[in-house]
C-alpha cells in the first residue's frame, strides 16, 4: 500500500518517480516530458500534487477535477495571445482564431444557462463580482447581502475586501430555529434602507435560495439583484437546482467548482445590461482576457450540455443529501437539518471538538474539507462537499463509507488514532485521473 507524500520538503527526484506504477498521471500528464526534461524541480511538484490529490478524499466544496480536455485548453498556445478587449473589436492584432474561441464560450454558455449575455472573461468569481458592482453600483451605495458570519463571502461586504470599503453593505441572515434565510428579515431591511442592490448567495448556505422572493423584494424597493451563485452554478447547468438567471439582472459565477471547468469567473446578465457589464469587466476592471483560459469554459461549457453531466449534476446532490445524514448518524449536527446543494456544514462541538482541531485530525487521515463560520454567533463548523468525489465515480456506498471514515478520525479511532489506512484504500478504487479516462 503506498503511503501519502509529505506535504512540505518535496524533492524533485522523489517526487517525479515517473517509473512508479501506481502514478496518478493517466491523460492530463502526457505533455509533462517537456517540463521534466527542462524543469525537473517544478515537474515534481506538479507530480507531487496529482499524489496529494489522488491519495486523500478531496471534500472542500469548492474543488473539483477537470476532465483532460479542459487541462489540454489551458494548457494550450493559446496562453500566448493577447487579447484585450472584445471579439472584433481587439487592441491586438492576430486575434482572428482567438475570437472564435471566445464567441464559441459565449454562445454555449447563453445556451447552457438561458441567459440573453454572457461574459467569459472575468478571472475569477470574485471579479465577477466586482465587475457587477462596478456596472450597477456607485461608491457609497447600500447593498444588502447575506452577512458574512452567516455564510456571505469576502465580496459580500468583509470591510478587508475591497466590497466593504467601497460600498455601505446591510447584512441578512438566517432563522435561528431552522437555519433558513429569514426573508422577513431580508424585507424589512430593504425597506429600511432603500439599498441599490441586493445580493442572493452564500459560500456555506446548502439549501437554495428563493429566487422569486429575493426578485419581488428588489423590485419593491426598486434595487438591482445580483446572484452570486458561484456554489451552485454547475447544479443549475445540470438541471439539479433552480437557476436565478430568469430572476436576477446579474448572475455571478465560477467556472469550477461543480461545473468542473478551469479556475476562472462568469457573468450573465440581461441584454438590457450588456455592455455595462463588458465595459465593467474590460476596460475597467481588467485588462487582456486569459485566452487559454476562455477556451478552457468553452470545453466545459460543452461538456455541461451533456447528458452525461445532468446525471453527475443530480448525483452530486444525492450523495450530499446522503452524506449528510450519515453524518449526522457519526455525531456531526448538521446544520439545517441536510442539504439541498452539494454542500454540507455541521457542528462538530458535541464530539468535544473545537473545528480547528477537528480539520486537523482529518487532515491526518487524508481527508480534507475547510471550515466556516456558523450562524448567530455559535462555533466554527465543517464545511465539505461532494462535487470532487463524484467525479471520481463515488456514489452511495461511499458517500455512507466516507460518513464513517470521518466519525472514526474525529474520534481517533483505529491503528496510530485514525484511519489513514482505509481512507488510501478506498480513494486508490477512484484515481481521478486514471491511466485511460
Amino acid at each position: 500500500m503506498s503511503t501519502p507524500l509529505p506535504t512540505q520538503g518535496v524533492s524533485a527526484a522523489a517526487a517525479t518517480g515517473a517509473a512508479a506504477p501506481d502514478r496518478p498521471r493517466g491523460d492530463w500528464a502526457h505533455g509533462l516530458d517537456a517540463l521534466t526534461r527542462q524543469d525537473p524541480e517544478i515537474a515534481g511538484l506538479l507530480l507531487a500534487e496529482a499524489d496529494r490529490q489522488a491519495r486523500g478524499l478531496q471534500l472542500i466544496a469548492a474543488e473539483n477535477f477537470t476532465s483532460p480536455a479542459v487541462l489540454a485548453a489551458l494548457g494550450s498556445p493559446l496562453a500566448n495571445k493577447y487579447a484585450e478587449g472584445y471579439p472584433g473589436a481587439r487592441h491586438h492584432g492576430g486575434c482572428e482564431v482567438v475570437d472564435l474561441a471566445e464567441r464559441t464560450a459565449v454562445e454555449r454558455a447563453k445556451a447552457l444557462f438561458g441567459a440573453e449575455h454572457a461574459n467569459v472573461q472575468p478571472h475569477s468569481g470574485s471579479s465577477a463580482v466586482l465587475a457587477a458592482y462596478a456596472a450597477l453600483l456607485r461608491p457609497g451605495d447600500t447593498v444588502l447581502a447575506m452577512a458574512l458570519p452567516q455564510g456571505g463571502h469576502l465580496t459580500h461586504g468583509s470591510p478587508a475586501n475591497f466590497s466593504g470599503r467601497w460600498f455601505d453593505f446591510v447584512g441578512y441572515g438566517v432563522r435561528r430555529d431552522t437555519g433558513l434565510i429569514d426573508y422577513d428579515q431580508v424585507r424589512a431591511l430593504a425597506g429600511e434602507h432603500r439599498p441599490q442592490a441586493i445580493v442572493c448567495g452564500s459560500i456555506s448556505y446548502p439549501r437554495h435560495p428563493d429566487y422569486a422572493a429575493f426578485r419581488d423584494i428588489a423590485d419593491d424597493v426598486g434595487a438591482y439583484l445580483i446572484a452570486d451563485a458561484a456554489h451552485p452554478i454547475g447544479l443549475i447547468a445540470g438541471g439539479a437546482a433552480p437557476s436565478p438567471v430568469p430572476y436576477a439582472d446579474v448572475v455571478c459565477a465560477t467556472t469550477h467548482k461543480v461545473l468542473r471547468g478551469p479556475r476562472g469567473g462568469l457573468i450573465l446578465c440581461r441584454a438590457a445590461l450588456a455592455g455595462r457589464v463588458d465595459r465593467a469587466v474590460f476596460p475597467f476592471t481588467q485588462g487582456g482576457a486569459q485566452m487559454h483560459t476562455v477556451a478552457a469554459k468553452a470545453v466545459a461549457f460543452g461538456e455541461a450540455a451533456t447528458p452525461a453531466f445532468t446525471a453527475y449534476a443530480h448525483q452530486v446532490v444525492a450523495n450530499a443529501r446522503l452524506l449528510a445524514a450519515a453524518l449526522a448518524a457519526e455525531g456531526v449536527a448538521v446544520t439545517t437539518g441536510g442539504t439541498d446543494t452539494h454542500i454540507v456544514t455541521g457542528d462538530v462541538s458535541a464530539l468535544a471538538l473545537d473545528a480547528v482541531t477537528a480539520r486537523a485530525r482529518l487532515a491526518a487521515a487524508g481527508i480534507v474539507l475547510d471550515i466556516c463560520g456558523l450562524p448567530h454567533g455559535t462555533a466554527h463548523g465543517l464545511r465539505l462537499g461532494t462535487a470532487a468525489v463524484t467525479t471520481q465515480g463515488m456514489r452511495e456506498p461511499e458517500m455512507a463509507r466516507i460518513a464513517v471514515l470521518l466519525g472514526a478520525a474525529l474520534r481517533g479511532d483505529g491503528p496510530d488514532g485514525g484511519p489513514r489506512a482505509a481512507v488510501t484504500e478506498l480513494v486508490r478504487a477512484f484515481p481521478p485521473y486514471p491511466a485511460h479516462i
